[in-house]
């Protein structure tokens, strides 16, 4: 699977648990890391964990994929699901605001909002 399509998975993932303000972007000209970073907001905290228990679960389940590494689910905040050359990142609105990776991030048109 692409990385741009995995992404977009994510995206797809997040929008059937109701997750808002999903986007994608891509870092890969800013980045060794990964090429894009898919964001999305939850309502709560318990919100933000089942996000990312349902991107995990259904990755792994459709396309035997696990994230290499997770961080943050647990405290509902924050948190981040590493698939290597895509990292999901699920907030809070607090949290998210705070950090605002969009701004961060942003080059001026690499951030694409996510629609169903």
């Amino acid at each position: 699977m692409e990385s741009y399509e995995l992404a977009r998975e994510c995206c797809k993932i997040l929008s059937e648990k109701k997750a808002h303000d999903i986007v994608i972007l891509d870092v890969s000209d800013q980045t060794v890391v990964c090429s894009y970073f898919v964001i999305a907001s939850g309502n709560s905290t318990t919100q933000v964990k089942a996000l990312g228990d349902n991107v995990e679960e259904l990755l792994k389940k459709k396309f035997g994929l696990a994230p290499t590494r997770t961080e943050g689910l647990r405290e509902g905040r924050w948190g981040v699901l590493d698939y290597g050359d895509v990292v999901v990142h699920v907030f809070n609105e607090e949290s998210r605001l705070f950090y605002y990776l969009e701004r961060l991030w942003d080059s001026g048109k690499n951030v694409t909002k996510y629609e169903d």
